[in-house]
């Protein structure tokens, strides 16, 4: 019987290969030329076509988030997960389509990523009222806090996975106080560290 054993090795392994070869629009780097069309003529239709020769490919490296986009580069990446929830695809290229149609239309100037610039781009790519985030069912990843910081007005404790390099102050007391401007007063202190100093 170990002959008929390996067979069904062989034929198991010839299998799964044969499945991974089917997913393989779902590798990193795999540019989707069908999306990458639709985005094109998308961003042609509202005035962008200087920047209509975008990029569309899956990145494997996407854990949580369903897409991304990259305005400098002219690119868009998008969550091979998304393929489970294939109505989902679509939408989440014109998400991704409305950063860069919001920053093209913005020209140099710095916007929010999901401010009103961006709803009006979501708007004319026709999906108004957008959120900005997705609640695809992606498996979320849980870091622990290590470090902790402490505003010292409020008293108020940051956890943060990673140390701050940067002075950060309290957004609340900065707010309250100074007119949301930076004010070393409010500057987060570290109270305590799990290692890694």
């Amino acid at each position: 019987m170990p002959l008929l054993r390996q067979l069904k090795f062989a034929f198991d392994t010839v299998a799964t290969s044969l499945w991974d070869a089917s997913r393989f629009a779902q590798r990193s780097g795999y540019r989707n030329i069908d999306l990458q069309q639709t985005a094109r003529e998308l961003l042609r239709a509202n005035g962008a076509a200087r920047i209509a020769e975008v990029r569309v490919e899956w990145n494997s490296r996407l854990k949580t988030a369903a897409g991304r986009a990259d305005y400098r580069q002219k690119l868009i990446s998008l969550n091979p997960r998304l393929s489970e929830h294939p109505a989902e695809i679509d939408r989440t290229l014109r998400h991704e389509l409305a950063h860069l149609l919001a920053q093209f239309r913005a020209g140099r100037r710095r916007i929010l990523p999901h401010g009103d610039e961006w709803r009006e781009a979501c708007r004319d790519l026709g999906i108004k009222g957008e959120k900005r985030c997705h609640n695809l069912p992606f498996p979320v990843r849980r870091y622990v806090a290590r470090f902790v910081y402490r505003c010292p007005n409020c008293r108020q404790e940051f956890p943060r996975v990673r140390r701050v390099r940067r002075a950060v102050a309290c957004l609340a007391c900065c707010r309250a106080h100074n007119g949301g401007e930076f004010d070393v007063r409010f500057r987060l202190r570290l109270v305590s560290s799990s290692g890694g100093l």
